[in-house]
């Protein structure tokens, strides 16, 4: 707890401010010591920043204004462990290249930066500023979760506004969860309602419940990072969206992805002005030549298709290492934002199964949230098929991603590079889901099915009359090969039910082209509250 203030001065001094200057001094010296040297030189000794440092770093120099620095935890059970900076939790408002951001910042030198009755008033502060004034907020990660010395008892019957205030909060403003630390509980679902979620890879995890109670629930001996790192998060559940190797790289990629993103849902994404762009929007990207087969069935990898057509190759990947059959990210053409999809044939063949799906789904939600473009590079086989992904439930997952690209109402803009094969054209925006502009490449393949899968089907029959061995082999190929003739990319032109055959190096035109003819797009929608959502 804080110390008694200065007692009453004597009549003669009535204008004497030193000694309360002096010690409004001493308290804000003592709360930007955070948790003291000792604690402080622990938490660098992790390879951690403290919490200002990480503020400093975040914001553009002398722009932040700090709410609440002199908070204290006012729990009088914790009284005999002295003052407690910010009561653990730095909050505030900066700027990041100009534009306003709240931030929610827990320090780990003060009580491991869990969650006390004070600091969690001033994060509802900070949420209902954001909300007033919409603005982005940035969580900056590093707690053990709520302070269970003072939330125990049954007063915890009144917890949970902050995750509540966080769904409302989608959609309307961006959020930002930055694990930079150990993260248990409440600070693990905070990260899950957000928007953007990096992982210092070396330093952080999160996790329902920390190892001790899982020690005590389960018997399970595991420490954070088998648990719930980097790794486990950005590989195997798809919960976060990118590791990086510390802090400061973590606080340039806040920055760096809130570059695309407008302040509120009722603010245009930031365009680069055209006297900044160096990169003209009918550049030939004739690169892709040597990258992409025009064999069907040849894997490349398609982020580089997409680094070649985008603004000075800069393309800023979003679950790179998590269902690796779709790539998705953000990026700009002509200075515009766009959320692209690609389908990525290095991986299952391109083909969607219940992961891409889902990380389909929920990119397409958030570029829709905040107006920004979606491009479509269409290479796609369909979705997967068989009992282990019928068990996995991909009827509903599929469903999910066809839900999500045909409920959204911004600008959206398809290329189909090779193949796009039944329900994979669909959700990859075929031309009935509302596509603004769709081209396609002279190698284009849109179709039911791909023509070996027909064989297959409608030839069947006249296999089983062909010997088995190579002659029925060389029968399913010629038989293929007349299916492929009406599978054309003229043919789709021919009805026009695409808007363009076009070389492949005009690909970045294309899409400016399509942006650019759906800039005031409005699509009015039948009322309702919401839909509903498969899961």
């Amino acid at each position: 707890m804080m110390t008694d203030p200065p007692k009453p001065q004597p009549v003669d001094d009535l204008h004497d401010w030193k000694p309360l200057v002096h010690d409004l001094a001493e308290r804000r010296e003592k709360a930007l010591g955070m948790g003291g040297p000792e604690r402080v030189a622990r938490q660098e000794a992790m390879g951690k920043w403290t919490v200002r440092r990480r503020i400093d770093a975040l914001f553009d120099p002398g722009t932040f204004v700090e709410f609440g620095q002199l908070a204290d935890s006012m729990d009088p059970g914790l009284a005999a462990k002295g003052f407690m900076a910010a009561d653990g939790c730095v909050t505030g408002v900066g700027e990041i290249d100009g534009r306003r951001v709240a931030v929610c910042a827990y320090d780990f030198t003060v009580m491991a930066g869990s969650m006390g009755a004070v600091n969690e008033h001033k994060t509802a502060r900070m949420r209902e500023l954001v909300l007033r004034q919409r603005i982005p907020i940035v969580w900056l990660l590093d707690s053990a979760g709520a302070r269970i010395q003072s939330s125990s008892g049954s007063t915890f019957a009144g917890a949970g506004a902050l995750f509540r205030e966080q769904v409302t909060l989608s959609g309307v403003v961006p959020q930002v969860a930055a694990l930079m630390g150990h993260c248990a509980a409440g600070t693990a679902y905070i990260p899950a309602l957000a928007d953007f979620l990096p992982m210092v890879g070396p330093t952080s995890s999160m996790a329902l419940a920390g190892r001790h109670l899982v020690k005590a629930a389960t018997g399970e001996d595991v420490d954070e990072f088998d648990m719930g790192g980097a790794d486990i998060h950005t590989k195997v559940s798809g919960v976060a969206d990118l590791a990086v190797a510390d802090d400061a790289e973590c606080l340039a990629t806040v920055r760096r992805y809130l570059g695309f993103f407008p302040a509120h849902n009722q603010e245009r994404p930031p365009v680069v002005a055209a006297t900044d762009q160096s990169d003209p929007v009918d550049r030939r990207v004739e690169e892709v030549y040597d990258v992409v087969p025009t064999a069907p069935r040849r894997a490349y990898d398609v982020r580089r298709v997409v680094e070649l057509i985008v603004d000075h190759g800069d393309f800023f990947e979003l679950k790179p290492d998590w269902a690796r059959n779709i790539v998705t990210g953000l990026a700009r053409v002509g200075g515009q934002p766009v959320g692209i999809l690609a389908n990525q044939p290095k991986v299952l063949g391109g083909a969607l199964d219940v992961n891409a799906a889902d990380k389909a789904a929920r990119f397409v939600w958030l570029c829709d949230a905040f107006g920004i473009p979606l491009v479509f590079l269409h290479d796609v086989p369909g979705f997967v098929v068989g009992t282990a992904v019928e068990k996995q439930g991909i009827i509903r997952h599929g469903a999910k991603m066809l839900f999500a690209i045909s409920e959204a109402t911004v600008p959206k803009v398809s290329v189909v590079l090779r193949k796009s094969y039944g329900a994979g054209y669909f959700v990859m925006n075929g031309t009935a889901y509302e596509a603004d502009y769709i081209a396609i490449w002279p190698t284009a393949e849109i179709a039911v099915m791909g023509p070996d899968g027909m064989v297959n089907i409608i030839m069947r029959k006249e296999l089983d009359k062909v010997p088995e061995g190579a002659e029925r082999d060389a029968a399913r190929i010629a038989m293929a090969e007349d299916l492929r003739r009406n599978i054309d990319p003229y043919i789709a032109a021919g009805h026009a039910q695409v808007d363009d055959v076009i070389d492949p190096a005009e690909t970045r035109l294309a899409i400016w082209r399509g942006l650019q003819v759906s800039r005031t797009k409005t699509l009015p929608r039948p009322w309702r509250k919401h839909g509903v959502l498969p899961v």
